[in-house]
């Protein structure tokens, strides 16, 4: 009699546990995504529990949005929202999204440091994968005294972001991701470099500027220790004709003083322009980069080609390489050679 009374009770309930374990599964531990790869939500400061939802039911199963909800319902999320990007990968649950998203279990972005001319241009750029606007960025780096807190001005204040692409979290308050780059500019100088820059007779901010220069001069890596080498002749040249060094003539500083980037010659009315930056007019370096140089231009600079050649002139072939020169004389040659090939273009 007990047999068959254990027998009618334990497998009715044994039934039912089956079914609640099969709906508790169902609802909170099976695939929450409708995807194949895995996507991401992004939380902001302006969501609620409504828009939380809302974000996340666009990629999701009707059961795994239900799941959710009952999560969210009986919990205390709403008094505890966390801003982020978070994953939701194939066969995430709805409770293992919950729980991510409740404790700030984050993915971060892969954050690439653009080599652009402008900090209007980087602020841009870096807010299309941060959660910071590009108005606040820009704000702070055309701040005289948040740039003085981090070792520079206005106009270096680009030598601290160095072009790698670094793992950010999407949220990062615009005094962390700062403090970011300044740690990140400080392992790039890594002893070696210094020491680089030390026998050149230069600071890290004069590299860079240099740099700056050589990139806009050519994109041919294999060719930036070249030019760097005779821009590097030019600042170290000293003579009764330049006793403080011989002008850099860079045409891309000339770009850089009128912001205008699409030039393709530069005209002599062009070179009056009274500007720091004009270093047609002034000798050394500009006051800061005139972009943010490339790594590759970084280190063309501190590995520069030692040469004597003191003029260069892009190429007639158009190749975006150039021919080097040690007299005036040589280089009007050649520049007379790149002026035919432009006029016979049509290129002004």
């Amino acid at each position: 009699m007990n047999k068959k009374l254990t027998k009618r009770y334990l497998i009715p309930a044994g039934v039912c546990l089956l079914v609640i374990f099969g709906l508790v599964y169902y609802y909170f531990f099976s695939s929450f995504s409708t995807h194949p790869q895995t996507e991401y939500v992004y939380i902001d400061n302006d969501d609620n529990v409504d828009s939380v939802l809302t974000k996340l039911s666009a990629m999701s199963t009707c059961h795994g949005r239900q799941g959710l909800q009952t999560l969210v319902r009986h919990s205390s999320y709403h008094n505890h929202i966390r801003t982020g990007r978070y994953a939701v990968n194939p066969g995430d649950g709805a409770f293992r999204i919950f729980r991510r998203i409740k404790n700030g279990q984050q993915a971060p972005v892969e954050l690439t440091i653009p080599s652009v001319r402008t900090l209007n241009r980087l602020s841009a750029e870096l807010s299309k994968k941060l959660m910071l606007d590009s108005t606040t960025i820009y704000r702070a780096l055309t701040d005289e005294q948040t740039c003085r807190r981090y070792g520079y001005d206005t106009l270096t204040i680009a030598c601290m972001f160095i072009p790698n692409t670094y793992d950010i979290y999407w949220n990062i308050s615009l005094d962390h991701l700062l403090d970011r780059m300044k740690r990140e500019n400080k392992r790039f100088w890594n002893f070696e470099r210094k020491q680089k820059a030390q026998q050149m007779g230069m600071t890290e901010n004069e590299v860079i500027t240099l740099a700056s220069i050589v990139d806009e001069e050519t994109a041919n890596n294999q060719e930036k220790p070249m030019v760097a080498g005779m821009y590097y002749n030019r600042l170290k040249l000293r003579n009764a004709e330049y006793p403080n060094g011989m002008p850099l003539q860079a045409d891309p500083t000339i770009k850089y003083a009128w912001k205008k980037f699409d030039l393709h010659r530069i005209y002599h009315n062009l070179l009056h322009i009274d500007s720091p930056y004009n270093t047609y007019k002034n000798a050394g370096l500009p006051p800061g980069p005139i972009r943010i140089p490339t790594v590759a231009g970084i280190d063309a600079v501190l590995d520069h080609v030692h040469h004597d050649y003191l003029y260069m002139c892009a190429k007639e072939d158009f190749s975006g390489t150039h021919n080097f020169a040690r007299t005036y004389q040589e280089h009007q040659r050649n520049a007379a050679k790149y002026s035919k090939a432009l006029n016979e273009r049509g290129i002004k």
